[in-house]
């Protein structure tokens, strides 16, 4: 028979320890709250176990707790031990329920919000959005991450495999980078099912994404003779932005983003931030005079401070202002009579193909070296041990192979480009 009366321990307001009998005891604290605590004995040494506090737990349930508990040490059950392992139990079914509500559709959400602000590219996040929702979604949307399959990636992948290789290669990796993320949060276990090597590799053949068009369409650096002029005749941003782009041999991206805070027209070097550089490093542009003159003669945009101004404040120029632009000259071309602005694969070139126009031309018309040429497009020149000693960025060579990629762009009064 216990010690202790409900209408006792209600009373009761002065701080210590209260015996109800068994090991059971309340304890008050100098703050007035009360708890219920059970003493036992287990293999000679004395121990203490919680069983909540009053009046949540009341003297009847918490006697109840205090027989349970003796049961278990009959039978040479540690209480506490037992506690410890039902609550395990307790997390580890909660933790089942989770990877089986949490969906693919749920952490591939969760990863482009926790990667978003890392994205250099502020369109990064919708373009993951998009292609994951036209094509792994109807598949694979409504699955636990732990019950996606190599046959579901397969289901994915197979249908644009070859059609649409560029895009194919993307959402397998975006997959398999969102089932990383899903095993790292305890949600699936075992093999990635999107890996590639050494596992997709031996599914899909190779040359679907090795068929696949990287090249832009580009112009044969022969060609800019009968282009320039064709070119100059056309006025506003968009010619503006083209122009710069061809003299500097940079990305569409890296010129419509431009500001004028990287423009050093002192030095005549053009500063790109690593934020805006596809290798994330710092790339210096040395500046001939043709872009000199060109970047003066930009007009400045009060409250913006981008040489290509948007209709958006705070925004350039759209990414296909110039690609729209070299279409309609195109149009223009086959209009007069002649064959427009296309590739040998009758595609109309693009912005980003005078990269390609530029490095053909320094390959076969300068003996500048590899590494100045490569410098020159931002590309990276070496990796491993190498890169570790590679210290210089060959700017004074790099000025001098600009310039006379502006001379050979720049046209004569006759209208013909000028010899290298």
């Amino acid at each position: 028979m216990g010690k202790l009366t409900v209408k006792q321990i209600e009373n009761l307001t002065t701080s210590g320890t209260y015996e109800d009998g068994d090991g059971l005891r309340l304890l008050i604290k100098p703050n007035g709250k009360k708890y219920w605590v059970l003493r036992f004995q287990l293999s000679g040494k004395r121990r203490e176990m919680g069983l909540g506090t009053y009046p949540g737990i009341s003297l009847k349930v918490a006697r109840q707790k205090t027989s349970d508990k003796r049961r278990l040490l009959q039978d040479g059950i540690d209480p506490l031990q037992a506690r410890d392992d039902e609550r395990a139990a307790q997390q580890a079914a909660e933790h089942q329920r989770i990877r089986k509500s949490l969906t693919f559709q749920d952490v591939s959400n969760d990863y482009i919000e926790a990667h978003r602000t890392g994205w250099k590219n502020v369109k990064h996040a919708q373009q993951w959005t998009n292609t994951l929702a036209t094509y792994a979604a109807p598949v694979i949307g409504n699955l636990a991450t732990n019950q996606i399959t190599t046959e579901h990636i397969l289901e994915i992948l197979k249908p644009i495999w070859a059609s649409k290789a560029e895009t194919a290669s993307r959402v397998r990796n975006r997959i398999e980078l969102v089932l990383d993320a899903a095993k790292a949060r305890g949600l699936r276990d075992g093999e990635n099912p999107a890996r590639w090597r050494g596992h997709l590799d031996k599914l899909l053949p190779p040359s679907a994404k090795a068929k696949r068009t990287l090249n832009h369409p580009a112009l044969p650096y022969s060609e800019l003779s009968r282009f320039i002029p064709a070119f100059n005749k056309v006025e506003g941003q968009s010619a503006s932005a083209l122009k710069m782009t061809i003299l500097t041999a940079c990305r569409t991206s890296e010129v419509l983003a431009a500001d004028w805070s990287e423009i050093d027209l002192k030095a005549k070097l053009w500063t790109i931030p690593a934020a805006r550089m596809k290798a994330c490093k710092i790339h210096t542009v040395p500046l001939s005079d043709a872009l000199i003159a060109l970047l003066e003669g930009l007009p400045r945009v009060k409250g913006s401070s981008l040489l290509f101004p948007g209709a958006r404040k705070g925004r350039p120029i759209s990414n296909m202002a110039m690609l729209m632009l070299l279409r309609r000259m195109d149009q223009k071309g086959l209009e007069d009579g002649g064959t427009g602005w296309r590739d040998s694969n009758d595609k109309v070139i693009t912005a980003h193909g005078f990269r390609s126009t530029f490095r053909d031309w320094a390959a076969e018309c300068t003996h500048h070296a590899r590494e100045v040429c490569e410098m020159a497009l931002a590309h990276v020149v070496a990796n491993g041990a190498e890169a570790a000693y590679w210290r210089s960025d060959l700017l004074e060579k790099r000025r001098a192979l600009m310039t006379e990629w502006a001379d050979f762009v720049t046209l004569n009064e006759n209208g013909s480009a000028i010899p290298e």
